[in-house]
This record gives C-alpha cells, sequence and structure tokens, in this order.
C-alpha cells in the first residue's frame, strides 16, 4: 500500500473537492485530514500509471502532491541542507553581497546547484573571491541577513521531541551552520570551514572539501551508528549536490529546489514550506511541537 498527501500552501488552501475527486479517481480509502484546508492522506492499493503527470497538474494548482509507501513513516533520522532549505538564504551569496562581489558569486552559484558546475571547483572559485576580507563580516551577515526558513523551528522541535536525531548537512560553512544548528537544536552539523588568517579570510578552505560525497558519507555513518534502517532516513535540500543523500534516504525530499533535483527526487515539495515533511511523515498539526 502507499499513501497519498496532499498538501495546500498560504496562497492555496486544499479544496476537499480536490482530495475527493483523486481519492475516487485512484481508488483510494477514506481520506484523514492533518489540518483543516491544508493537509489531508488517503491510502492506495496501487500507484495509477498516471501519477507523475497528475502529480504535475495538481501542482499547477499550487498544490503539492506525494506518494510513498504506507509502511515506517515517521523517521528517526534528519538530514537536512542549511542553504535555501533550513534558511531562506545561500550564505556565500550574502557574504560575498556584502562584500561587493554578490553578482559574480551569485552565478557561479547557481550554475553549481543546478549541477551545471562541479560542485567543489564552483566552491573553491567563489571563496577565492572573498580573500581579505574581514572575518567580522560573518557575525554582521548572521545577524542581518540569514533568516531561517518558514517551518525550520517546527520541523526540527517536532522530530526531536518524537525521537528523531537531527544533523545539518551543508557544503556551505561551519561560521555559519553551527549558529543555525545552536539556534533551532539540531544534534550536530557537518560543513566546510573558512580558512582565516590575522582577522582575514584567506580565500580558501579546509580539506577534505564536504560535498555530495559527504552528505551521502554523512548518511551511511548516521544510519550505521544509530542503527537505523534505509527507511528511517529523512533527507532534504534543494541543490545537485544534496541529490546522493535524497536518493539515498527513506523519504528524499527536493524542498522548492532547482529543475535538475526536483526532477530527480523521489518526493519534491515546491510550495509548501518545511513543515509539509511532517504530514509527509502522517503528523497532524495538532501535533506539531514549537509553532
Amino acid at each position: 500500500m502507499h499513501i497519498v498527501t496532499l498538501i495546500g500552501s498560504e496562497t492555496s488552501p486544499l479544496d476537499p473537492a480536490l482530495v475527493s475527486s483523486l481519492q475516487s479517481a485512484w481508488g483510494g480509502g477514506e481520506a484523514v485530514w492533518l489540518s483543516p484546508d491544508e493537509a489531508a492522506e488517503f491510502v492506495v492499493d496501487t500507484v495509477p500509471g498516471n501519477a507523475a503527470d497528475t502529480g504535475d497538474e495538481i501542482r499547477a494548482l499550487g498544490v503539492d502532491l506525494a506518494v510513498q509507501p504506507a509502511g515506517r513513516r515517521r523517521k528517526k533520522l534528519l538530514l537536512a541542507d542549511m542553504d535555501s532549505t533550513i534558511i531562506g538564504q545561500e550564505c556565500i551569496d550574502e557574504l560575498a553581497d556584502a562584500a561587493g562581489v554578490g553578482e559574480r558569486v551569485a552565478a557561479i552559484t547557481a550554475k553549481a546547484m543546478n549541477g551545471e558546475l562541479g560542485f567543489e571547483g564552483a566552491l573553491l572559485e567563489r571563496v577565492l573571491l572573498l580573500e581579505g576580507l574581514d572575518q567580522g563580516l560573518i557575525g554582521t551577515v548572521l545577524n542581518e541577513r540569514i533568516r531561517l526558513a518558514r517551518g525550520a523551528r517546527t520541523l526540527v522541535a517536532t522530530m526531536k521531541a518524537n525521537g528523531a536525531y537531527t544533523a545539518l548537512v551543508s557544503g556551505g560553512f561551519v561560521q555559519f551552520t553551527g549558529a543555525i544548528a545552536h539556534t533551532l537544536g539540531f544534534d550536530e552539523h557537518r560543513a566546510n570551514r573558512l580558512l582565516e588568517s590575522a582577522g582575514t579570510l584567506t580565500g580558501d578552505v579546509a580539506r577534505p572539501i564536504l560535498g555530495q560525497a559527504a552528505k551521502l558519507e554523512a548518511l551511511v555513518e548516521l544510519r550505521g551508528k544509530l542503527d537505523l534502517d534505509r527507511e528511517d532516513v529523512l533527507a532534504v535540500g534543494d541543490g545537485a549536490n544534496d541529490l546522493a543523500m535524497i536518493e539515498r534516504a527513506g523519504l528524499g525530499v527536493a524542498l522548492h529546489a532547482k529543475p535538475v533535483v526536483a526532477a530527480a527526487a523521489p518526493v519534491r515539495i515546491d510550495h509548501g514550506d518545511l513543515t509539509s515533511l511532517l504530514f509527509l511523515q502522517g503528523y497532524s498539526r495538532d501535533e506539531f511541537v514549537g509553532r
């Protein structure tokens, strides 16, 4: 059996008529509303062959549709990308913009996240443009430019309250992940380190560089450490360097992702916020923590 989940958004509430129509067309069981006008789910014995096309049609209405196996839905391990996932910005772009080289760095970032450039080379090219920057600017950017993505607090707090282990795994920098992980209560964080000397950035990062392979390694390592199966893992991200961990998780989610990532991920959320990941696990809104 599979679970079909429909999730609306602030701008596109979930119409009960849409739920009923899909339920009838797919021969689904009784609909369970996880949040009025926002999220509902039902069981199907088999997934229709036109599910992908139907998903595209429903997403065009501003509603997300996900289909996943019905078993072991509440995950015990969360691996989350940071930039444009847990926060709404790309830290390196914001740092570069504050330093006056924003357009050059943002163009490289966009190509790297869409898989058009190799992650490691693109990272080194961007970081080199930050050479000589006062390290104090990092704190300024954190305080003035970085904002948590909608639903981030609730996602982490609810999963932790239900026994999950949470890890922030980023191709960005520990100078940022440390602060974000502390704010949200992540159990650990992993990222690259911007190298500094005499109060300024050197234009380089410590080796080895954490990219797509390292994110997958984190998933494998934490699964082993916590004695978990693949089905116990939720991974979420938006860029090409997140694909490996998304594809190897029991629930892999592309959140407001680049086209190449959205096309390849098992589940995509285009309209909802991070609380959508709780609905996908069968949590109702009245079970959310830290709202």
